[in-house]
């Protein structure tokens, strides 16, 4: 059950290989992200000490926990992942230059876990062509269709 997706991913990057870590949030945060007050569009995930953090990514306020502080939607979050998926993300990160996106925060077994991807930013020329292929193949599939 996804809670908060990224739609422009799949159009601005080629996506290499996907990830999942569990999200560090509070306990208003998680209650903010099941009401559905979660927003990772623009959002993007570093590597800081041999950590995964998710920058710029908005959860809002969950009103009836009480006052909360301000600013305190678009703060860092820690990714949690096994060691070998971090090693394995710092190398190519840095041997082919790629970028952390994050794609979605899901449920899965009742924790909140964020999907996230090597990915390559597509220059305009090559966004446009993914485009013209998409609506080929609708119509190709209507054509079948009928």
């Amino acid at each position: 059950m996804s809670l908060a997706t990224n739609p422009k991913a799949h159009h601005s990057f080629d996506l290499i290989e996907q990830f999942e870590g569990g999200l560090v949030l509070t306990g208003a945060e998680v209650k903010a992200v099941m009401q559905g007050s979660a927003n990772i569009k623009g959002a993007f995930v570093t590597l800081r000490n041999r950590e995964l953090w998710l920058r710029n990514a908005y959860i809002g306020h969950y009103t009836p926990a009480g006052p909360q502080k301000e600013g305190e939607e678009r703060r860092d979050r820690k990714i949690l992942a096994h060691k070998g998926e971090i090693r394995t993300l710092i190398m190519r990160h840095e041997a082919e230059r790629l970028t952390l996106i994050p794609l979605d925060i899901h449920l899965s077994k009742r924790r909140l876990k964020l999907t996230f991807a090597l990915a390559r930013g597509k220059r305009k020329h090559e966004k446009r062509a993914s485009i013209k292929k998409r609506e080929v193949d609708r119509e190709i599939r209507r054509a079948l269709k009928n």
